[in-house]
């Protein structure tokens, strides 16, 4: 894999100017593959977990229907993995189908995730970041596992990172091969298994990986395993009989 470093272009696009390509008709949603559905998944649970174990008042959740003008309700985009926070209505029971910005209690996600599929590697690249930048979202990573965004502009990138700035422009500042700084997070974002599998990391080389819960579960069981094992160890060694020097005769 080439590392094409980072890479920052200035984006601004005002939420009035939504185009007719923008509207999403009922009969848009492309099947996903398998790679697609095990790289949101192990994020969406990193996150989760991520969310729980900090005590934020967020949410994790994938596959909603993000909509930021009442005037014009079938623009939006449907992101693959989002953040909102605080929570919205319904997020205690999980029962969220839509997230329109313009509804009490409702706000644009901190944090986008799209993972790139073969159906959909155009848009991804294309429109999705001006989408995001118009519904006011903070944050947006682009996972393409599988390198199949255009050829356009140096593409195709396995890794690329949005941020606003504080002059309110959604600027890309990574596009490589990972691990790329997470401003939102406070955390590296980082490619595993071979460009497989995108997570979430303490450290720039990926060594102090954010567990799932069932991960942190795991971890803690087989650390108190380990100081039983330690324990008994010294008990046996305290409580072993000690051995009588002979007699001298």
């Amino acid at each position: 894999m080439s590392n094409h470093g980072t890479h920052a272009v200035a984006l601004l696009i005002p939420v009035e100017d939504d185009p007719e390509r923008w509207v999403l008709k009922d009969d848009e949603n492309m099947p996903e593959t398998a790679l697609h559905d095990k790289v949101t998944e192990l994020l969406r649970l990193v996150l989760e977990h991520w969310v729980k174990r900090a005590g934020l008042d967020a949410y994790v959740g994938s596959n909603i229907a993000l909509r930021w003008n009442a005037a014009r309700p079938s623009i939006g985009v449907d992101p693959d993995l989002y953040v909102v926070q605080p929570a919205p209505p319904g997020a205690e029971r999980d029962a969220i189908d839509s997230l329109c910005t313009w509804k009490p209690g409702c706000s644009a996600p901190k944090l986008a995730v799209e993972v790139v599929s073969k159906t959909n590697a155009t848009k991804d690249y294309s429109e999705s970041p001006d989408k995001y930048a118009a519904a006011g979202v903070k944050e947006l990573w682009v996972f393409d596992p599988e390198y199949a965004g255009p050829k356009s502009a140096g593409g195709p990138h396995l890794l690329q990172v949005w941020q606003r700035n504080g002059r309110g422009q959604f600027v890309r500042v990574y596009r490589g091969d990972g691990p790329a700084r997470s401003a939102l997070l406070d955390a590296w974002v980082v490619v595993t298994d071979r460009g497989r599998r995108l997570r979430v990391a303490d450290d720039e080389a990926g060594t102090q990986l954010w567990p799932t819960g069932e991960e942190a579960e795991r971890a803690a069981r087989e650390k108190v395993e380990a100081e039983l094992a330690m324990l008994k160890q010294q008990l046996a060694r305290q409580t072993a009989p000690k051995r009588r020097a002979p007699k001298r005769g």
